[in-house]
């Protein structure tokens, strides 16, 4: 499992976009991450959990953008 340590005023969708390449696995950390889902944005030095995340259960796309 990988993990993100955090800059002031980091935000859910840009970590997920940074370590994931897109905003919409937002909620595989926030999961992962539960004790600090709380924060809109995030102080620094947080270690987050970044766990390994399958871009289909990820993302609730339409199927005509999967």
């Amino acid at each position: 499992m990988k993990q993100y340590r955090t800059i002031q005023g980091d935000m859910w969708d840009g970590i997920a976009f940074k370590v994931y390449g897109s905003e919409a696995y937002m909620n595989v950390l926030l999961e992962a991450n539960q004790e600090y889902a709380h924060y809109v944005i995030l102080p620094a030095n947080l270690i987050l959990k970044c766990p390994d995340a399958n871009i289909r259960a990820a993302i609730n796309l339409p199927p005509w953008r999967r």
